[in-house]
């Protein structure tokens, strides 16, 4: 087994350092009008309007005068950016003049070009010159990222290995680094299968490599528990790893399962960029569980039991922590058993209370602000958002197709296109509109028209995404464009709204359909009706909460004075990727709880043992693994870019909610008050799942020994 997994590795392992050269971070909205305005742009502009670059030059002087220099200056750019071309140079106001430049590339390509330019520009006499626009944006954030992303890894990686030494006590915490040595480069190999068919984003390796690990840190707990509680009751080592497969391995694969319907969802979201990260949200799960359980059991024959009697710790201390009579785990299960009405209307209400401010959530599709302020691009940004607008850096591009019939010069068209300028320019949010004939506006067979309308406010703000529905339902259809004749609005703003419509029109239906599989999923494992229903009910709660949380943090600004960026939106992917990949990792850990509990009382233990057991057995485990994927989630909290900060956030107060308050709080409470109806299981529905039915009222106990 260890000799096939090592082949595996071999050719994933070259598989996957191929990957990066296949990945990308293009960005399209199919069947959206912003899709549409983009591709007659690029086949008759030759332009994309994310893809251009706009030279800032603010003087201490006449800017008229530097015009010459300047247009001299942007030809030189503009030459080291293929097929671009130089479309305006503009002397905005007295003392800032601006320099266009198109291209057709898109800005996860133009923006590798942008130090050439800006070498090429060189230093203009009198002035300060900047290279601004989105792809330029783009390429001076990648190194941010790249520190943001190293600056968390610093600080969750020891943290991690601190709560795994603590939690294992002995170097059998090795096991989840082998694990995951394994299945990552396993998934990344993967995908990139199907990175040379679809278009996969750059930032996928990190989501399998933050999910691969988690999920290795999980089974490995988990299995290497039960092979070490086997062991103790005398089971031979093979013996052990039957048994631990049979009950722990069985815990994985429905765990396995349920991450991968929550992170599978990604694949049917109608965005390519989504679906990319579906593809390794389903096979990440997928390979961790094969490896689970053929893996696992290999290493644990060879070495398992070596690795367990090199102590990192104290034998005394060990042996307390697993006493299951007198542990803080057997103490706090006592407690809410004695009190499980207070344990779970107190956690229950605190919960709903986090929850509350998502009525208050506010989604965007991300800005310019909230970014640091000292990059180059930003600081041309600034400039230009004083001259003129924050939305020239992402302009409204809105494309004319006159017809077959039509022109520019036809009457009908050019008193139309009057009066949506008219219309244009007495908008409050409209700060400059741009159209001439010109080859920047008009292509060359005079067909198709391309207006530029430049928002006061940046792209992803609030007051931008209102301009587009003012203007697709007011302003264009008001300037009375002839029959035949097809406007779209597409660029910045256009494809912002675009973007949150597309999304959660969606994003509830597929909601539903994660929902109902896991409830269908989890019946089946827990044989049992209620569970499922409950575990989805609290998974939702403590997903809700952590949705509030986000709005009380950022929107209302609570945790400016730790650091965190305050901002009035919550990025609109935030909450699908938050769901798909935090519904997943809860379930983990409902699994992992539940299961054991059901284990206790197949094997005859009382509903208030079953509990007991379960919830003393696995919660030291459980919590683990979540303050392990919150050390890692924080790291993303410790970087300078708000988007990253919010998901950073939202994951990091899920999971440690979700292995706090819910797993070891209001879980048990909730079980011990549901009483012998957490067991049941009506025998159509048993045969539905095929399993065995469980009549109310009904316990007969397993042949297998309680072991306790």
């Amino acid at each position: 087994m260890l000799g096939a997994w090592l082949a595996v590795f071999g050719v994933a392992g070259w598989a996957s350092s191929q990957l990066a050269d296949l990945l990308t971070n293009r960005f399209t909205l199919p069947g959206t009008d912003t899709r549409r305005a983009e591709v007659l742009l690029e086949d008759h502009f030759g332009q994309k309007s994310t893809g251009s670059f706009t030279i800032v030059v603010e003087t201490r002087g006449n800017s008229r005068a530097l015009v010459p220099q300047v247009r001299v200056a942007a030809e030189r750019a503009a030459a080291e950016l293929p097929t671009s071309r130089l479309v305006a140079v503009t002397s905005l106001t007295h003392n800032v003049i601006t320099a266009q430049i198109v291209s057709e590339l898109a800005p996860a390509d133009s923006k590798g070009h942008t130090d050439d330019m800006r070498e090429a520009i060189g230093a203009i006499s009198g002035a300060t010159v900047y290279v601004t626009g989105q792809a330029a944006i783009e390429h001076d954030l990648d190194p941010v990222f790249g520190d943001d992303l190293l600056k968390g890894e610093l600080i969750a990686i020891p943290i991690a290995l601190l709560i795994l030494v603590l939690t294992f006590g002995t170097l059998a915490f090795l096991v989840p680094f082998v694990f995951a040595l394994v299945t990552i480069p396993t998934t990344l190999g993967i995908v990139w299968v199907f990175a040379n068919f679809m278009e996969l984003s750059t930032y996928l390796q990190n989501l399998v490599s933050l999910i691969g690990l988690g999920i290795a840190i999980d089974y490995s707990l988990l299995v290497v528990y039960r092979f070490r509680e086997e062991l103790r009751r005398g089971l031979s080592r093979d013996e052990a790893i039957v048994r631990t497969m049979q009950t722990s391995g069985r815990a994985v694969v429905f765990s396995g399962t349920a991450v991968a319907i929550g992170l599978a969802m990604l694949l049917f979201m109608p965005l390519p960029f989504m679906r990319g990260f579906g593809i390794g949200g389903l096979f990440i799960p997928a390979v961790s569980v094969l490896a689970a359980v053929t893996f696992l059991p290999a290493v644990l024959s060879l070495v398992g039991q070596r690795l367990d009697r090199a102590r990192l710790m104290p034998q005394s201390w060990l042996a307390r922590r697993d006493d299951h009579e007198r542990g803080f785990w057997a103490r706090l299960a006592r407690f809410i058993m004695r009190y499980p009405k207070l344990v779970a209307a107190t956690t229950a209400g605190f919960l709903i209370l986090l929850a509350l401010p998502l009525l208050t959530l506010q989604l965007g599709p991300g800005a310019n602000e909230g970014i640091p302020r000292d990059l180059e691009a930003i600081q041309g940004y600034d400039v230009l958002t004083r001259a003129v607008g924050a939305g020239a850096v992402a302009p409204t591009n809105i494309v004319v197709d006159t017809g077959r019939e039509r022109g520019a010069e036809s009457p009908l068209v050019a008193a139309a296109v009057a009066d949506l300028e008219r219309g244009l320019s007495s908008d409050p949010q409209v700060a400059l509109v741009s159209f001439d004939v010109t080859p920047q506006h008009v292509d060359p067979t005079g067909r198709y028209l391309n207006i530029e309308v430049i928002g006061k406010s940046d792209y992803g703000k609030p007051e931008s995404l209102e301009f587009v529905s003012r203007l697709r339902g007011d302003i264009i259809p008001a300037a009375g464009f002839p029959e035949g004749v097809d406007v779209y609005a597409g660029g910045g703003p256009p494809g912002g709204k675009d973007f949150l419509d597309l999304t959660y029109s969606w994003f509830p239906w597929l909601l539903a359909a994660v929902l109902v599989a896991t409830f269908f999923l989890l019946m089946r494992a827990f044989r049992s009706i209620v569970l499922p229903l409950k575990a989805i009910l609290l998974n939702l709660l403590s997903i809700g909460a952590a949705y509030g949380l986000l709005v009380v943090v950022f929107k209302w600004g609570a945790g400016e004075p730790a650091g965190l960026i305050a901002y009035d939106q919550v990025e609109g992917w935030i909450p699908v990727f938050l769901f798909a990949m935090l519904f997943g990792l809860s379930m983990d850990y409902e699994v992992f709880l539940v299961s054991r509990m059901r284990e206790e009382w197949d094997q005859g233990a009382t509903n208030e043992e079953a509990v007991v057991l379960g919830l003393t057995k696995t919660g030291r485990l459980v919590t683990a693994a979540g303050l392990i994927m919150f050390a890692a989630f924080m790291g993303f909290v410790a970087g300078s870019i708000v988007g990253l900060q919010q998901f950073g956030f939202g994951l990091a107060a899920a999971i440690l909610i979700d292995v706090t308050v819910v797993r070891a709080l209001l879980v048990p409470s909730a079980m011990k008050l549901f009483g012998k109806w957490n067991w049941w299981m009506p025998a159509g529905l048993a045969r539905i799942a095929r399993v065995e039915p469980s009549p109310l009222g009904e316990h007969q106990p397993a042949l297998q020994p309680r072991g306790h």
